[in-house]
């Protein structure tokens, strides 16, 4: 393979990561299943990898091939969304991949896809619903999210706009989630709120950042669930159904 290539692939690699992280609930098996992945990738034909998209195209059906090998072998649960639906639901709303794309790395038509993924968005609302704590510096933001939270049907135990607010919320609230943005300005550090957190209470935590590459560098350890500002009120219940239906710990 090119140098070309094996470049495209690399700067594609941080969006694999977060979709096959959400995918399976966990880093250590996101990870797991994207290094499988990127060996199936790196050993097909280096022509139609010549640019980022093809790339992460690649790689996004490669970790779907690799997730439904494990689903087969009775190695990965799921709730009232099937696997393909979560998929084609991730694939649309956090990897922002049209429908022909999303239909392709699955291995199924457009119409198929269409057809599944309205079944899979009826669904979400089934999911079991959350208590959450919005960690969020910006006070016209978080009542965003809160709304966002609240319309798909959970419940907000606490706005925290520092880290220490997060912290005390946290401890006497005892979320089911956690929604964290990365900069709280001069109320601290979001991931390092999330880390003091993750002491004293199991949770699963969705992190909220403009930058999402930054947070999936392969350098240090990293979240499990991630989505991008700006954001729709669609990607926000994807990210949160997969969360607390999956029930991990992501860091």
């Amino acid at each position: 393979m090119s140098a070309v290539d094996r470049a495209a692939v690399i700067r594609a690699l941080p969006y694999a990561r977060r979709y096959a992280r959400a995918l399976t609930g966990s880093q250590p098996k996101g990870d797991a299943v994207v290094a499988d992945a990127l060996r199936q990738v790196l050993a097909g034909e280096a022509a139609t990898l010549q640019e980022d998209g093809a790339a992460r195209a690649a790689l996004y059906t490669a970790i779907g091939d690799t997730v439904r090998e494990t689903e087969a072998a009775g190695t990965l649960e799921l709730h009232d969304v099937s696997l393909l639906q979560r998929m084609l639901l991730l694939l649309t709303a956090l990897e922002e991949q049209p429908l022909a794309a999303a239909a392709a790395a699955c291995r199924i038509t457009p119409a198929a896809a269409e057809l599944e993924l309205r079944l899979a968005r009826d669904g979400l609302r089934s999911g079991a619903a959350a208590r959450v704590l919005i960690i969020e510096d910006e006070p016209i933001i978080a009542l965003d999210i809160q709304d966002l939270v609240e319309r798909s049907g959970h419940s907000v135990v606490g706005i925290a706009a520092t880290e220490a607010d997060a912290v005390a919320i946290a401890m006497a609230e005892r979320p089911t989630l956690v929604l964290a943005d990365i900069n709280l300005g001069a109320g601290g550090d979001g991931t390092a709120a999330v880390a003091r957190i993750l002491r004293d209470v199991t949770v699963p935590v969705i992190f909220v950042t403009a930058f999402p590459e930054r947070l999936l560098t392969g350098e240090a350890v990293e979240p499990a669930f991630i989505i991008t500002k700006p954001f729709d009120p669609t990607t926000l219940a994807v990210a949160t159904y997969q969360a607390v239906t999956r029930g991990v710990r992501p860091l």
